[in-house]
């Protein structure tokens, strides 16, 4: 499981027209699904993102989590994230899950994400052609990868 997580001012998902999830300070966090992807992967991502220290402090230091300044989220789902691009050039997304192992990993990261946050997440849908919109604030922009840790 792959993803990009921008810490954002504001953000908002438009699907043919209509907005369908908007926030405020918060996070929009971008998640690529690989068919290897387990539970323990999801809990594990959800975590670390309701918990990553990338909000200012009273002194300006990246030292507070979403959980901690009550942010919002936003989770998309972008195969694009597991585009391979070694050869030639055109990406190839081999390793990008099918729909139908994704969108349940999708719904339970959602669920997961939920729970840990305390609080509703924003979603986009999947397989819609989006138009996903922010501001990217700092701008702060973290990539996680379950499947490589040490990142």
């Amino acid at each position: 499981m792959r993803a990009v997580i921008q810490r954002v001012s504001w953000a908002h998902v438009t699907i043919e027209g209509k907005r369908v999830s908007e926030i405020q300070k918060g996070l929009l966090v971008l998640l690529g699904i690989e068919d290897a992807d387990t539970l323990e992967d999801i809990e594990w991502l959800s975590r670390k993102i309701a918990n990553l220290r990338i909000f200012n402090d009273d002194y300006g230091v990246m030292n507070k989590s979403l959980i901690d300044v009550g942010g919002e989220a936003i989770v998309v789902s972008q195969f694009t994230l597991h585009a391979n691009t070694k050869k030639g050039n055109r990406p190839s997304y081999i390793r990008a899950s099918k729909p139908d192992v994704a969108i349940p990993l999708y719904e339970a990261f959602v669920r997961q994400f939920e729970k840990d946050l305390s609080k509703q997440v924003g979603t986009g849908i999947f397989g819609a052609d989006m138009k996903v919109a922010l501001l990217n604030d700092g701008p702060v922009t973290i990539f996680i990868d379950t499947k490589n840790k040490d990142l």
